[in-house]
């Protein structure tokens, strides 16, 4: 998966993505939708009917399918014969057995950083940590979305390709189950886990490093709880993730 795929879109990419070829708008369908699923805009279970979003998103239903499915096979979205896709809905079970998977790979994440990090990437680490902090301050959404790229952030460090596309994959997983099961404020403490996290890869401390990843996400798991949801149109929804992508309806 491209890395920039998690990046904010920026004032250039929207410009392409309104006047550019259906392959860049195709890119901007599905890190609108991405986004909006990530930052919990579209709940779980939701229904996302083509037609609707093709209106609001001013584009095609065939743009709109090819989006949905590179979303489905990424695991954030279900498509079933006969009706149609939503958001998924992973189930308790499913949702323990992708943090366990995800705690393995993550494990060699940290042991791979521990000693091999460079001064450059701390800082870009710390500069994350920072935006975190101030994502939970203003009591957002996007602190969700946020701690999901610092631990992409660390797997694109590892320069591993193939470890990166799984844990990309998990990553956005494990906030769609968070949507689900996670309390309010449920990633309140993840920063100053990540801070002792990359403490530990500057130490140099491989065991420590895996240690505290692994407790890190356990400890996400044992703050799921089941939370209530509010159902809303799809259209409104979708307005600010279209903007951003400059995407309009025709």
């Amino acid at each position: 998966m491209d890395k920039n795929l998690t990046r904010r879109p920026r004032a250039a990419d929207a410009t392409v993505a309104a006047t550019g070829s259906p392959g860049a708008r195709a890119l901007s369908v599905y890190r609108a939708l991405r986004k909006a699923i990530i930052e919990q805009a579209l709940r779980p279970g939701m229904k996302l009917p083509e037609d609707t979003i093709g209106e609001r998103l001013g584009v095609s239903r065939t743009l709109v399918r090819e989006a949905l499915g590179r979303l489905a096979l990424e695991g954030l979205v279900e498509l079933k014969p006969n009706r149609g896709a939503s958001v998924a809905y992973p189930t308790l079970e499913e949702a323990r057995d992708v943090f366990d998977v995800r705690r393995g790979l993550e494990r060699m994440v940290a042991e791979t950083l521990a000693g091999r990090i460079s001064k450059k990437q701390v800082a870009e680490l710390e500069a994350h940590v920072r935006l975190e902090e101030a994502a939970l301050q203003s009591g957002g959404v996007e602190a969700i979305r946020l701690a999901g790229e610092f631990h992409i952030k660390l797997v694109e460090m590892t320069g591993n390709a193939l470890l990166s596309r799984y844990v990309q994959e998990l990553s956005s997983r494990c906030t769609l189950i968070l949507a689900i099961y996670g309390r309010p404020h449920s990633s309140e403490c993840a920063v100053s886990e990540h801070r002792e996290l990359i403490e530990a890869f500057v130490q140099g401390d491989a065991k420590r490093a895996a240690e505290l990843m692994d407790h890190h996400l356990q400890a996400v798991v044992s703050r799921a709880l089941i939370a209530p949801r509010v159902e809303q149109d799809i259209r409104d929804l979708l307005a600010p993730y279209a903007a951003s992508e400059g995407l309009t309806q025709p």
